[in-house]
């Protein structure tokens, strides 16, 4: 036999053997699952960024990467229906973006590795019980806000402030961590807290109005029910000439004064290396859950002139985004 025939023999021979063996040996398509519990400017950037982390390690969609979204538009029933969903498909990670959508994927599956991100307290979630060693079969990233710095910032800006509103939605247990703690940081700078509930998006207008003469200054906290209505908010602050602070710097293009907060963007990067790593072989439950220390401060200088404020030149010269 020849060199060009034992050649071409043992092309169709290796030929064969992928062939055989199929996508083992060819590159293995993975599925992220993804959900949130609405889409808004901060949890968006979160979904972006795991998208954008996947892809820096290899995870592409179109070539090895199936990249499923689906929004629960505010609705807890929506978010339980899509968990269900998620897990009847399988995929090799679901992550969902935000308390509720978390605690509707954790009750759903003890089997599908879970990656939380923008979960305020995990533990107080009941997502897991120790964050330095999860176990089972969840981990993640919890954005607990630094609420306290956040009212220096307002005390800074505003120094004649001595109420603060807030609006919430008592149903988010996220936000029932964040008035607790806005209560107590708040009565250690003796300020006091004036609360509004808005159950839905929609009764986020009427909230806000029901502050108007009661505080000198409304701070929109991480609520995803309250931060989906923010302009409605931000309109009653320049009807009022009462300035709007937000807890996520998301929040400050969209009209609030100021937000020194974490840039959602890099959360969703922080999310996507944990999943590189699920993908790749590790145990969820053995990677402990990380929170984000880098806060980035912005500052919006003409919606705190339509509210009757001026931000001091030390704050806007420590502010990374200035809005124009």
């Amino acid at each position: 036999m020849d060199w060009r025939r034992r050649t071409a023999l043992a092309a169709l021979f290796t030929t064969s053997l992928l062939g055989l063996a199929g996508p083992s040996l060819a590159a293995e398509t993975r599925t992220v699952a993804v959900t949130a519990i609405v889409e808004h400017p901060a949890l968006d950037a979160t979904r972006d960024g795991i998208k954008a982390a996947l892809k820096d390690a290899g995870f592409e969609e179109g070539k090895n990467l199936r990249f499923i979204y689906e929004s629960a538009q505010g609705n807890p029933s929506t978010a339980a229906q899509i968990a269900r969903k998620f897990v009847g498909e399988n995929p090799d990670v679901i992550v969902p973006i935000s308390t509720p959508s978390a605690q509707a994927v954790v009750g759903a599956t003890k089997d599908i590795p879970v990656v939380f991100t923008a979960v305020t307290d995990p533990v107080a979630a009941k997502l897991v019980t120790n964050p330095e060693k999860p176990g089972g079969n969840v981990t993640g990233v919890t954005d607990l806000s630094p609420i306290g710095r956040h009212l220096d910032l307002v005390l800074e800006i505003t120094p004649k402030v001595k109420t603060i509103g807030t609006i919430y939605n008592p149903g988010e247990a996220n936000s029932l961590v964040l008035i607790d703690l806005l209560e107590k940081e708040a009565a250690s700078r003796g300020l006091a807290v004036k609360k509004a509930a808005a159950p839905k998006s929609a009764d986020v207008l009427q909230a806000a109005q029901s502050l108007v003469k009661s505080v000198d200054a409304i701070y929109v906290p991480t609520d995803n029910t309250v931060v989906t209505a923010l302009e409605a908010i931000v309109k009653i602050g320049r009807q009022n000439k009462l300035p709007v602070y937000a807890g996520d710097t998301d929040s400050v293009p969209r009209g609030a004064i100021a937000a020194l907060g974490f840039n959602y963007f890099d959360v969703g990067r922080q999310t996507g290396r944990i999943v590189t790593r699920v993908l790749n072989g590790e145990k969820p439950g053995a990677i402990p859950v990380q929170g984000i220390e880098i806060t980035e401060l912005a500052v919006n200088p003409g919606a705190a002139e339509a509210m009757g404020v001026k931000i001091p030149d030390a704050v806007m010269a420590r502010a990374k985004t200035v809005v124009k």
